[in-house]
């Protein structure tokens, strides 16, 4: 993949996710923002037939637009998930690949979870 084709879907990525109000939102994570970006950009540009994730091979189509799909929120969602992981991560990368490709099918869930804690704890 050229440098510009690289470019333009950093630009694209940056615009999906909002990446100027992220960097208001997390100005003392603006390092692990800046390598999730990257991240995500290697991920797309890559050029294989299959990307690895949690263990799992996918269509690299499917990760590709799983991850140009990506906002704001879901960039949120990946950050908190950092924030609060206790337990020891010894593959950074394919750590945050799994968050970011799973973001989509799991952040209504995370945060439906999240209240009924709160309630069920007496956080009403």
């Amino acid at each position: 993949m050229s440098l510009t084709e690289m470019e333009s879907y950093r630009d694209l990525i940056l615009e999906n996710i909002e990446y100027d109000h992220l960097c208001r939102e997390f100005t003392t994570y603006r390092e692990d923002l800046d390598e999730i970006v990257e991240l995500m950009v290697e991920t797309v540009c890559a050029k294989r037939k299959t990307t690895r994730i949690a263990g799992s091979d996918f269509p690299h189509e499917v990760v590709c637009s799983r991850f140009l799909k990506l906002d704001c929120s879901h960039i949120e969602f990946v950050m908190e998930c950092l924030r609060n992981n206790t337990t020891e991560i010894r593959n950074m990368k394919q750590y945050l690949l799994a968050v970011l490709f799973n973001a989509p099918t799991t952040i209504s869930n995370h945060y439906t979870a999240q209240v009924n804690h709160d309630m069920y704890a007496g956080g009403w």
